[in-house]
């Protein structure tokens, strides 16, 4: 049986692994990773649309989507949400059918703040698709910006240990206990003081931008999630 140590462990994994596979199952509940061979339109159809996105070329300049795949996501995109706008509710049922083992709310609530980049408290089709490039085709280092952006819950630009704390407990609450039956309450606790022993190379209580990076450039288990999704879609 694996020790309680090692599952801690490889919990550091966890919230990079989970940011991207929770990702892909919001496309696949959107009806997003969808591809038939209907014919789209050649230009995004917005009339009966509220929101009205930017045009193909420009998104297509801005990620790493082609044209075809834009339209195909945004097709599925409008059905599903016909305001053209995703709320945090919609999120949190999202991931609440993903995982319905535990409670995914508070981590639904932090990822729906990373992808409400201009925070005004919703996601459009332009904030979906810019996070997804970036998880599903973007660099190393743009996704490990991303996901500092994550942890950095008041984004100050420092992930201080309670912010850690906070995401480290969605995390676990969101696996649910029957995920990791082996782990004790102290859990999350334990697993943040071994993410700043690692991380926080100055020992000043918070772990910046350039530590983050580095140590996760580092790491080979970090290295290898991050590159498990790059083929998906």
């Amino acid at each position: 049986m694996l020790s309680v140590e090692w599952e801690i462990e490889g919990l550091q994994t966890v919230g990079i692994v989970v940011i991207v596979c929770a990702s892909l199952k919001l496309l696949h509940l959107l009806g997003l990773i969808d591809f038939s061979e209907d014919s789209v339109e050649d230009e995004l159809e917005l009339a009966t649309v509220r929101y009205r996105p930017e045009g193909l070329q420009q998104l297509e300049a801005q990620t790493r989507f082609t044209k075809k795949e834009l339209q195909i996501f945004y097709r599925g995109f409008k059905n599903e949400c016909p305001s053209g706008i995703v709320n945090e509710e919609t999120f949190k049922e999202i991931y609440s059918q993903f995982f319905p083992q535990g409670d995914s709310t508070t981590y639904a609530h932090f990822l729906f703040n990373a992808f409400d980049t201009d925070h005004n408290g919703s996601v459009s089709f332009e904030d979906f698709v810019s996070g997804l490039s970036i998880l599903l085709r973007g660099s190393v280092q743009e996704k490990l910006n991303w996901a500092f952006n994550l942890y950095d819950i008041n984004k100050d630009g420092y992930i201080t240990k309670e912010e850690m704390l906070d995401i480290m407990k969605a995390i676990y609450d969101m696996m649910g206990k029957c995920t990791y039956p082996a782990l004790k309450d102290e859990a999350p606790r334990q697993h943040v003081e071994i993410f700043f022993q690692k991380m926080d190379k100055n020992k000043d209580g918070v772990v910046t931008i350039d530590e983050f990076i580095d140590c996760c450039q580092n790491d080979e288990n970090i290295m290898r999630s991050m590159q498990l999704f790059e083929n998906v879609i």
